[in-house]
């Protein structure tokens, strides 16, 4: 791979030209730190399990069923800030330092100024994505009402779900590709580089993705299998595929921004 994009005029990163197939071996690193740290790595997967399950009954109790599928989407809007404690279980691992859920835990101290700055942005994201779904559904069904079965036939077997779908599905891909561009490396900079300012962090993604369109293209549409996937059997593949992609980000940042040359 080459490495002759610079993100600025200055003294900053410089991104790295990756082939199409890299990817599959940013997974197959993250699947390497998985089985080199089980407990910690296992443990963040739990823990998204949970969360998964626990929203689940709220939203049952509630009866805000309807909820759960742009709640479901912007799980994936926070995914990568969920995921330092991933990447410093990573960064330890090919430093040769041990790795331990206690680090990985407090993994936020390393920046937790832009790493709060970062967190805010995509919460806006998120939050905006949860009302745009709330204002889809109620123009094309009403009033939110009903069990989770009547959820599935309203948006799955009426007349109105092919279009509910074709809109819902194109406004989510807008705000997925922004925090995706905004995201795909900045965090795991941010923790990696802790004097890097936010701002910094995210122009760097930006130019990364941009550089790198169909790897990453690729990259995120990897993320959104695995994720999917990890859902279906009752949010039980989370504990597995959540942990290699957070893994494997890292990886993916090591492998496209030129440290080298990062911001002192």
């Amino acid at each position: 791979m080459s490495q002759d994009v610079a993100v600025f005029s200055g003294p900053t990163p410089y991104i790295r030209r990756a082939a199409l197939d890299r990817p599959w071996v940013w997974l197959a690193r993250g699947w390497a730190d998985l089985q080199a740290a089980p407990v910690v790595s296992l443990s963040y997967g739990v823990g998204f399990v949970v969360a998964a399950f626990a929203i689940s009954i709220l939203l049952l109790l509630t009866e805000s069923i309807y909820l759960l599928l742009p709640l479901a989407a912007g799980f994936l809007l926070l995914a990568p800030l969920l995921a330092v404690g991933l990447y410093e279980t990573s960064r330890r691992i090919g430093s040769g330092q041990t790795p331990s859920v206690t680090a990985a835990v407090g993994a936020f101290r390393a920046n937790p100024e832009h790493m709060a700055y970062m967190g805010f942005v995509l919460m806006l994201i998120n939050l905006f994505w949860t009302r745009m779904a709330m204002l889809i559904f109620a123009l094309f069904f009403g009033t939110p009402r009903g069990t989770l079965r009547d959820l599935i036939d309203m948006t799955l077997f009426s007349p109105d779900s092919l279009p509910f779908l074709i809109v819902g599905t194109l406004v989510g891909f807008v705000l997925a590709a922004a925090v995706f561009a905004i995201s795909a490396v900045s965090i795991p900079m941010l923790l990696d580089r802790p004097q890097t300012p936010v701002w910094v962090a995210i122009a760097t993604s930006f130019v990364a993705v941009r550089t790198n369109l169909k790897p990453m293209a690729l990259w995120a549409a990897l993320i959104c299998a695995f994720t999917g996937f990890g859902m279906i059997p009752m949010f039980l593949g989370l504990a597995v595929t959540m942990p290699l992609i957070g893994h494997a980000t890292w990886h993916c940042y090591k492998d496209i921004v030129d440290v080298r040359d990062a911001v002192n």
